[in-house]
């Protein structure tokens, strides 16, 4: 098992995100960061804009020079607004560095799907087709092997891995899932705006993107492979999963609450359930099963990168409901991408990332 310290540049360092990642990778004991870049932060030392990284981070940011970058990192974070990362990305990649990309313009495997919901034109589509979906509880052996990875959104991860067990195993029908989701404030990111002033945001939740999330088509494509994986090869054949997927604005920090609910395609009890999670996510490092869903709670894995999980079985309605919770900046973001870093460098999975939530 390796122990090689690696030299990491993080390009978008200014934001939640970015933060996020210097706050961890001062942690980790293999990182060391060489440069961190900030658009409308050249010159200011990093702690001006993160003051609780005074005495762990002394470096200033940088300008985004794509030469500078690739000679004093051997593998580059990028926490860059999504439809900016394209060219860096491919820039880096051409130049053997390994990425880890936080932006989600490497997620989705099909070119024109990635250009309906996002509006530009990807200018790297062999690239899309090499990256590496960052979810190591479905794509582990994958991400050890691959150079580059796209790292998935916060709803989506929580979204996923509460589904994939039921998928996984033909529990529920594909087509009656539904996704009722919050997220803390901080999902947003950190450039203000009107709906996310305190006074608006405060006090009050708020259902956004309804019907049109951008996270949809990314949720629908991993649930959609677990759906095919579990098939038999006689009965693989072309499928596109649809959900119903509602995201919403909830007055705290950080954190992430999706509810799922799907018809059972025959009853079965919630411990069966229980035990079948279990067992599926047995060697998972990160995914905590409750017996008790009122503890699926974003206030048991804030600074964590846990995803807590509860399942029941809604006899009454014919349905199975999952909650899942998980903190939108680690396990959302920037834990999930040091995970990924460590499977990919081959350090101990949690290196950096063991530590439990802060609670209250």
């Amino acid at each position: 098992m390796s122990k090689t310290p690696i030299n990491i540049a993080v390009l978008g360092g200014s934001g939640y995100t970015g933060g996020e990642l210097l706050r961890l990778l001062a942690q980790h004991p293999f990182a060391k960061i060489t440069m961190v870049t900030g658009d409308k932060t050249v010159g200011l030392p990093v702690s001006s804009r993160f003051p609780n990284l005074e005495t762990f981070c002394s470096l200033k940011f940088e300008p985004m020079d794509l030469t500078r970058i690739t000679k004093v990192a051997d593998l580059v974070f990028m926490a860059l607004p999504h439809t900016k990362s394209i060219e860096p990305v491919a820039h880096c990649i051409k130049s053997k560095k390994r990425v880890i990309d936080l932006s989600a313009d490497y997620r989705l495997k099909e070119q024109n799907i990635y250009e309906q919901w996002y509006g530009v034109t990807h200018s790297s589509p062999r690239l899309l087709k090499q990256s590496v979906y960052g979810l190591p509880e479905l794509h582990r052996s994958k991400i050890k092997r691959t150079e580059l990875v796209a790292v998935p959104g916060c709803y989506p991860t929580a979204a996923i891995l509460q589904l994939a067990p039921l998928l996984a195993k033909g529990v529920i029908k594909k087509d009656t899932i539904v996704i009722d989701a919050k997220s803390g404030v901080s999902g947003a990111g950190r450039s203000p705006a009107p709906g996310y002033h305190f006074p608006e945001a405060h006090d009050s939740i708020t259902a956004y993107k309804i019907g049109q999330h951008r996270h949809t088509p990314e949720i629908e494509q991993e649930l959609n492979m677990v759906f095919l994986k579990a098939q038999p090869r006689s009965e693989k054949k072309n499928h596109t999963m649809k959900v119903i997927f509602t995201p919403h604005l909830t007055p705290m920090n950080r954190g992430i609450l999706s509810t799922a609910y799907a018809k059972m395609i025959k009853p079965v009890p919630t411990k069966t359930l229980q035990e079948l999670y279990r067992k599926f996510y047995r060697d998972e490092r990160f995914i905590r099963i409750r017996e008790e869903s009122t503890h699926v709670s974003p206030n048991q894995v804030r600074g964590s990168n846990f995803c807590d999980i509860g399942i029941v079985a809604d006899h009454r309605t014919g349905n199975i409901i999952t909650v899942a919770s998980l903190d939108n900046l680690v396990k959302g973001a920037a834990g999930q991408a040091i995970q990924s870093m460590n499977l990919m460098m081959g350090y101990p999975e949690d290196t950096g990332l063991a530590t439990p939530g802060i609670f209250p």
